[in-house]
């Protein structure tokens, strides 16, 4: 079994983004994107939208979930805006496996479009593959979301199917999932080079 102290505090860093771990406090500096661009979370399983309450539920909820060791978030800081930009998490954390999921994942829309996530995700990624040693991170998302699709495809990932009438919406309904994919061997052979490349 791959020894992870989760309770360890993890910082990933490059030139353009800072990954830490995210805190109760951090909610004053991801207010702003509550308030203001709710839309963010439209095909998110839970809201962080619409102020406060709702941001804390949910910083609250990836804080304690972490505490159960079943999640590790992250408050993600873009160096090149001098702002936080929003957040990232690995869930899912199946370290008898070898396995994970990475997801979670949400920025103001000032910081989309940026390659900000392409730092993110090669930092992350080589997190899970170089020293976690994992066998396989999975990606999943709405499968309405277009923008997600496109961007988890640009870094690599490959698409395995989709999970039919998957998981419960925020809005009452039902989604169906996308899910997709980076092995290890992969990581080793291709997607590492050509993410470095677009960084």
């Amino acid at each position: 079994m791959i020894n992870w102290d989760i309770d360890r505090e993890i910082i990933l860093e490059d030139e353009r983004v800072i990954l830490r771990p995210l805190q109760i406090t951090d909610a004053e500096n991801l207010l702003e994107f509550s308030i203001s661009e709710p839309e963010i979370w439209k095909y998110s399983l839970v809201t962080a939208g619409g102020g406060m309450e709702n941001l804390s539920a949910y910083i609250n909820g990836a804080v304690n979930n972490r505490k159960l060791k079943t999640e590790y978030p992250f408050i993600v800081f873009d160096k090149q805006q001098n702002k936080y930009a929003g957040s990232t998490r690995f869930y899912d954390i199946q370290l008898a496996y070898k396995t994970v999921q990475l997801g979670f994942t949400w920025y103001g829309k000032q910081f989309q479009g940026t390659g900000l996530n392409k730092h993110c995700k090669y930092l992350l990624l080589k997190f899970a593959f170089e020293t976690l040693n994992m066998e396989r991170v999975e990606f999943r998302a709405d499968n309405r979301n277009e923008k997600s699709k496109a961007a988890m495809k640009s870094i690599g990932c490959t698409v395995e199917g989709v999970l039919r009438n998957n998981l419960p919406t925020v809005d009452g309904g039902r989604r169906d999932s996308i899910v997709l994919s980076i092995l290890h061997s992969e990581w080793n052979n291709s997607v590492k080079e050509k993410l470095q490349q677009q960084l």
